[in-house]
């Protein structure tokens, strides 16, 4: 299926790109969340004329993301979970434990936007891992994991 991109997408395109996509991708999850419109002519017409307010609304959304990485770049985010002898966790640490630990120091951070390549942590010790804020925002967070008896 053919789209035309409302916002910058990584990996995809930018604004204003017509792309191909997977229907079931253009379907479940681009239309869907706003981020992109079939491409039809008429579309792509309308795109065109809302275009400077697009990139205005697109630069007002990287503005507030740079901000928001210049307070979370080097962060520290210390979470307890039990623990067995060894270090190895009773369990594991995942985006959903990260986002809480974040919103309790004052950030909120959706929990998509953390990536854990690896998956959850399963293991006490220092984690760095990266947060995804806009498609051309990262910031690298380090995540302790203190282990308790």
């Amino acid at each position: 299926m053919q789209v035309i991109l409302l916002e910058k997408i990584a990996n995809l395109g930018s604004l204003g790109d017509v792309v191909k996509v997977k229907d079931g991708f253009a379907r479940n999850y681009l239309i869907p969340h706003g981020k992109a419109k079939r491409a039809t002519p008429g579309n792509i017409a309308e795109i065109e004329q809302r275009r400077a307010d697009l990139e205005k609304a697109q630069a007002e959304a990287l503005a507030k993301a740079q901000e928001k990485a210049a307070k979370l770049d080097g962060l520290m985010i210390q979470i307890t979970q039990k623990a067995g002898v060894d270090g190895k966790l009773f369990g594991s640490v995942t985006n959903v434990d990260i986002c809480e630990a974040l919103k309790t120091q004052g950030f909120d951070v959706p929990k998509a936007v953390i990536r854990m390549p690896q998956g959850p942590l399963k293991q006490v010790g220092d984690h760095p891992l990266k947060i995804a804020l806009h498609a051309d925002v990262v910031v690298t967070v380090t995540v302790s994991v203190l282990g308790e008896q």
